[in-house]
């Protein structure tokens, strides 16, 4: 869906018999909510606009949903089935050709091809145009959390473990998910920045330091916060359960947002983070004490060992 263009939307929720909508942004599209909403109640509805941090699909607003008919969730496909969210992707274009920045990282000529929500319309014309040159893709459907073929989330790699080759090809920006990507499927990975058209090989060395710095630090820790998302796509509750049972001194605590002033309020030595994955791997240098993932905790309560080391995914 292009957002400037709302006809198809306002036709949708006429034809439910929608009266009061509410509308959900992620962080990247939020400046455009206002016209959307003024586009909206030019159609007769009635609107309102949560203006809380979203983070993906699995941070649905639905203290503002309790207000309205449904929620209009933009950005993102959906990670579960519910009934009264619309889920609104939003697709950017690139020229494909750009593709062809990444052919002289590649060592073989199949490589399994991946790509973010923004980005999977093109999938068939990305396969198209390396298979003109030579290069063979394997391209599948994730499942669950990521429903489009080739697609891949910040918290779910199961698109890039197609068998069939050791190599991958992301399409996207940012490093996040071509690292997770190598950590995840321990296969080479090469990753495409559409927009820059920048290529670069990418491996998982620099995060698997950082977090081993963190592990150490944690090992002196006399007590861990078994961090449990109350936030609807994010809550691991019986994830966190067996966690806590690794250690006496390890106590669950709700959150709906993690927030560095908080852990330190709670005044825990260490956490284990069962929300966004993302949060222990991307945010550490931001919180004051060791927040590891759910393997990590393992590795350290001896129940995994280093060598079994894997990056935290939902699945």
């Amino acid at each position: 869906m292009l957002l400037s263009d709302t006809s198809d939307l306002i036709q949708q929720l006429k034809n439910k018999g929608v009266k009061r909508v509410a509308l959900q942004f992620p962080e990247g599209l939020k400046r455009r909510s206002a016209q959307a909403a003024i586009d909206l109640k030019g159609a007769g509805f009635e609107v309102i606009i949560s203006g809380d941090p979203c983070y993906g699909a699995c941070d649905l607003a639905l203290d503002s949903l309790a207000m309205a008919d449904v929620l209009v969730h933009f950005g993102h496909f959906p990670v579960d089935d519910q009934p009264k969210v619309i889920f609104e992707p939003y697709a950017i274009d690139f020229d494909t050709t750009v593709l062809e920045n990444a052919i002289p990282f590649l060592k073989g000529t199949t490589v399994i091809l991946v790509t973010t929500a923004q980005h999977v319309h093109l999938i068939t014309e990305m396969e198209k145009f390396l298979q003109s040159k030579g290069i063979s893709c394997i391209v599948t459907k994730g499942g669950g959390r990521t429903p489009e073929r080739g697609q891949v989330l910040g918290c779910s790699f199961k698109a890039a473990k197609a068998c069939g080759t050791d190599e991958v090809l992301f399409v996207g920006t940012g490093v996040f998910h071509p690292i997770g990507i190598a950590l995840s499927t321990r296969l080479r990975v090469t990753a495409l920045d559409p927009v820059t058209g920048t290529a670069q090989e990418v491996n998982g060395d620099a995060l698997m330091r950082r977090r081993f710095a963190v592990m150490v630090k944690a090992r002196g820790a006399q007590n861990a916060g078994i961090i449990v998302s109350t936030k609807s796509g994010q809550q691991r509750m019986d994830l966190a359960r067996r966690l806590e049972s690794l250690s006496p001194h390890a106590v669950i605590v709700t959150m709906q947002e993690v927030s560095p002033d908080e852990l330190l309020n709670l005044g825990f030595d260490c956490y284990v983070n069962t929300a966004c994955p993302r949060l222990a791997y991307d945010d550490q240098v931001r919180f004051p004490v060791p927040v590891l993932s759910p393997q990590e905790f393992e590795i350290l309560r001896g129940v995994r060992t280093w060598d079994d080391y894997t990056i935290d995914e939902i699945v």
